[in-house]
């Protein structure tokens, strides 16, 4: 059974971009993986901490959808990265949340977003599902990377 997660569920809303882990990712402080990736789709550093310095991760989002239009040229290529690295950092930074991502086994991992086909499951479940994915991916390195330390109660989830 699959690991279905947003950040209004029950279980699991953790996962979420939305969630209130702070991550330091190129050398700042960022509220949240949200704020983070939001930002990077600009190369203007005062949109960048305009965008860092928003209240909420919404906030951050409703700013980035805002400048649309002066988004990097660049950021249908790089942004699977992006979402990669803050996500990783994420994991890495906090601990009872790397238990957590280990426990779910080898469960597949789904954004229940009904409105993004991108990122989460999309409307009719038939969604790319690219955030689960690299949830998935992250959590085999982890695995990996305890197994080769020697830490063994990180791999036995």
């Amino acid at each position: 059974m699959a690991v279905r997660f947003s950040s209004q569920s029950d279980s699991y809303r953790e996962f979420s971009n939305f969630s209130a882990f702070p991550v330091d990712c190129d050398g700042l402080q960022w509220p949240t993986t949200e704020h983070y990736y939001q930002a990077q789709k600009f190369d203007d550093p005062d949109l960048r901490a305009m965008i860092r310095n928003a209240s909420q991760p919404l906030a951050a989002k409703t700013i980035a959808d805002k400048h649309r239009a002066r988004m990097r040229p660049d950021w249908d290529t790089v942004k699977d990265e992006v979402m990669y690295r803050a996500v990783r950092r994420k994991f890495e930074l906090h601990a009872p949340l790397r238990a957590l991502l280990l426990s779910t086994g080898d469960e597949a991992i789904v954004e229940a977003a009904p409105h993004d086909s991108y990122w989460g499951s999309g409307p009719d479940g038939s969604g790319q599902n690219r955030l689960g994915r690299i949830m998935e991916r992250i959590r085999a390195e982890l695995r990996a990377e305890a197994a080769a330390s020697g830490n063994v109660q990180a791999t036995d989830r």
